[in-house]
């Protein structure tokens, strides 16, 4: 059976404005153990360290030309998809989903048909400093990212304070909700179960693009780390779901039930070298990131990364201003039916 490993970087938690790491990503490569050895002799043949670490040899310069070419077999030789995301901008997105759209979505509109939630979120991240003020757009954030941890009567007052206190009318489509105080987005943010760790949109991510890419019941492997062994239940479901169900999110990814995933196992990275070949694509995919956005010298050259990845191996969820264009990308989007499928077949009632 075709199996896909995993690895990730750039986990933060709940933390979606930590200063020094702005990017998180995840990639899924179908390839074995020998393979995944046997190209780590070719490319590294004086390894000594018990596992290939992508963050170590990057460091290195005389690594790094090896490091490119060893992407290089990866990315033409073997099925991947990596997916990296910016956290501020996701933070945005919650921020929308949460504390905006079901305000509106009560009033008749429906945020997800025309990529709206994405460009309210994008003009948030990317106007929003200059018509609210820095400190008071980043403050906003920050209150949200607190309200959705705490879950306290406190936490959400300083929320709906620290809005009121805004250039609100700046925005009033985006803000209105929370000076409004509107009860259905207290609710949505306090809800058990929903926080700002991403690390499962990194997996559905990945499965949309895994399922298209196989044409056969496959499995997955991943790294053993807190994040992911969390959502080990909520895969197991996914995995059991039997019932017929598809719904579309862009004008490329659609999701579709019943799965060709059919397990999920973790695995340690030093006895897998396989997981070892996900870890240097998303290490050198999560560099680039930070090197394109000014964030970060040395490493990788994003110029001799980025041309490596195909089209259909690269997802980023980044802020664009480019309305239009995503407005007919996500047009006919099925977000809110999505959410509402996930809410009756997924959720753990423990959690509700």
């Amino acid at each position: 059976m075709e199996c896909y490993r995993i690895d990730e970087s750039g986990f933060t938690g709940f933390d979606l404005w930590n200063a020094q790491q702005r990017f998180q990503g995840a990639s899924a490569i179908a390839i074995e153990d020998d393979d995944a050895a046997r190209l780590i002799r070719e490319h590294f043949p004086l390894l000594q360290a018990p596992e290939l670490k992508y963050r170590v040899l990057a460091r290195r310069p005389g690594a790094r030309p090896r490091l490119v070419a060893l992407l290089r077999d990866l990315l033409g030789g073997f099925k991947s998809v990596t997916f990296v995301l910016e956290k501020r901008f996701l933070l945005a997105l919650m921020f929308i989903d949460y504390a905006v759209e079901p305000y509106w979505y009560r009033r008749g509109v429906d945020f997800y048909a025309d990529g709206r939630n994405y460009a309210l979120a994008s003009l948030l991240t990317m106007v929003g400093p200059s018509l609210l003020g820095r400190p008071q757009h980043d403050g906003l954030l920050v209150a949200f990212q607190r309200a959705i941890k705490e879950k306290t009567p406190e936490a959400l007052i300083a929320l709906v304070a620290t809005a009121r206190r805004l250039k609100w009318r700046e925005m009033p489509e985006a803000l209105e909700p929370l000076v409004r105080c509107a009860p259905e987005c207290l609710e949505a943010i306090r809800t058990r179960g929903v926080s700002t760790d991403v690390a499962y949109i990194l997996l559905q991510g990945l499965i949309t693009r895994m399922e298209v890419m196989s044409d056969r019941p496959y499995c997955v492997a991943h790294d053993r780390s807190k994040n992911l062994e969390s959502y080990e239940p909520l895969l197991q479901r996914l995995i059991a779901h039997d019932r017929a169900a598809e719904f579309r999110q862009t004008a490329i990814t659609t999701l579709k039930f019943p799965l060709k995933l059919t397990s999920v196992t973790q695995v340690d990275s030093k006895e897998s070298p396989a997981v070892q070949m996900a870890d240097v694509l998303v290490g050198a995919a999560v560099d680039a990131a930070n090197g394109l956005a000014g964030l970060k010298t040395g490493g990788l050259d994003p110029d001799d990364v980025m041309p490596l990845f195909g089209d259909d191996q690269f997802i980023h969820l980044v802020p664009s201003v480019d309305f239009e264009e995503q407005r007919q990308f996500r047009q006919g989007g099925q977000g809110a039916e999505l959410i509402d499928y996930f809410s009756n077949h997924f959720v753990d009632p423990a959690n509700t």
